[in-house]
């Protein structure tokens, strides 16, 4: 693994690297991770979406804005993909707050002197990074309009710096996460989110994601939660996919705008499967495994009536089997 600078630029066959079969279809990437390159999951799941993000990052004329709902892996999937071009990701969280200087540095008093830190978007610029810019659509749109020039090309002035000037390095990558495609949210599932000037949208390469495909989720299962029956797997994915669209009010019976506060990522169904293997020896005092395990995986983050909106469905679609 090397430090900040950045290994040799190298050429990747995409099929290779992302389903182990060469395609002839050259993606650039790096020789050798770096500190900031994310550490490769094995097994994570990878969205249909991953091939969009491949043809992408093979010629980016754009930067790209990945937006879906909460939990369905936007942003573990930029990373996970750059983990496998070895590539160094910079990351920040966008909020109504958040000021340009935290996107490109700012001076700090550092042993009793005053000294300019890069910023992520600074450092990514610097040594061929990517810049990860999530929840987008919570910045004040005056600060991301702040942005234009780099997303078309242009090279970083830092005034505070005594006037450095950053080139984009030709491996720099620009790519922003929402649960909203910029628009503003209609659904009320996201607020505080904030409608983006149309000038700034336009200078991006959408790419929507949802929830992964049942199947997907089923084989992960398989091969992480070997213990379980066939049918209790299948029936968690079923139940994953209920909440999910009871959180996007597309659930039987609910009325328009009705939506739960909470959702089911990849990360909890795995979590959940886990937990009602480990507790299975509560079965003999007469506890459900995969109820108890539910709530510790999901259910104590929801309010109490959603908890019990959650146990319903449970026990409709776990007992008596399970």
């Amino acid at each position: 693994m090397t430090d900040l600078g950045p290994s040799p630029i190298t050429d990747l066959d995409a099929g290779e690297i992302f389903s182990g079969q060469p395609s002839g279809r050259i993606i650039k990437g790096y020789a050798a991770p770096s500190v900031h390159t994310p550490t490769i999951e094995p097994d994570y799941l990878f969205h249909q979406a991953m091939r969009e993000l491949v043809v992408w990052f093979m010629s980016p004329a754009d930067p790209l804005y990945v937006f879906g709902p909460t939990g369905s892996g936007k942003s573990s999937l930029v990373r996970q993909v750059a983990a496998r071009l070895n590539y160094p990701v910079f990351d920040i969280t966008g909020h109504g707050r958040l000021e340009f200087s935290d996107l490109a540095g700012h001076l700090t008093v550092e042993n009793g002197s005053m000294r300019f830190q890069h910023g992520p978007l600074s450092l990514a610029m610097k040594h061929g990074g990517l810049f990860l810019l999530n929840e987008i659509d919570l910045l004040d749109p005056a600060t991301a309009a702040g942005l234009n020039g780099v997303l078309d090309g242009a090279p970083l002035c830092l005034p505070e710096n005594g006037g450095e000037i950053i080139a984009p390095h030709p491996m720099f990558r620009f790519v922003a996460t929402a649960n909203t495609n910029g628009g503003s949210d209609e659904s009320g599932l996201y607020q505080g989110t904030l409608r983006q000037n149309l000038a700034f949208m336009d200078r991006f390469w959408l790419c929507e994601i949802g929830y992964p495909d049942a199947e997907a989720e089923v084989r992960l299962l398989e091969r992480l939660a070997p213990a379980l029956p066939e049918s209790l797997r299948q029936s968690m994915v079923a139940f994953a996919n209920e909440v999910r669209r009871l959180f996007m009010g597309e659930g039987d019976g609910q009325q328009p705008g009705e939506s739960i506060e909470i959702t089911f990522s990849t990360r909890t169904l795995i979590r959940w499967a886990d937990l009602t293997q480990r507790f299975q020896p509560l079965a003999r005092q007469g506890v459900q495994p995969v109820i108890h395990a539910l709530d510790r995986a999901l259910g104590f983050r929801a309010s109490r009536t959603t908890r019990a909106l959650l146990h319903e469905l449970g026990q409709r679609m776990f007992a008596p089997a399970f």
